[in-house]
């Protein structure tokens, strides 16, 4: 699975390129702007099994900070700063990670 195969690639190109400076990272534009937030919440759920790369079932530091490459291969990393604020934003339970329903409700509150 990709992520063209839930969200449109034009979408995709846009928001990444939204956010191409530094500590510019706003997940919920970026969620907006990506066709994210009009997902139906199993949509969301399978983008966030494209998102946890290592199968975890969850969403860690390490995935957060490449999250935009997720999307799109060749965009940045996100800094330090960034990834603590998407990681604060979405850990409602405080283990340091972002869980699928966790992921659901950042998309839903986006």
């Amino acid at each position: 699975m990709s992520m063209t195969d839930f969200l449109n690639a034009e979408d995709i190109m846009k928001a990444v390129g939204a956010f191409t400076a530094v500590d510019s990272f706003d997940h919920k534009k970026f969620f907006q702007m990506v066709g994210l937030k009009k997902k139906s919440p199993d949509d969301v759920k399978k983008i966030f099994h494209i998102l946890d790369k290592d199968e975890s079932g969850f969403i860690e530091e390490e995935e957060l900070g490449s999250i935009l490459k997720a999307f799109s291969p060749d965009a940045r990393d996100l800094s330090a700063k960034e990834v603590k604020i998407l990681l604060a934003a979405g850990d409602k339970d405080g283990d340091d990670k972002i869980g699928v329903d966790e992921f659901t409700a950042l998309v839903a509150e986006s």
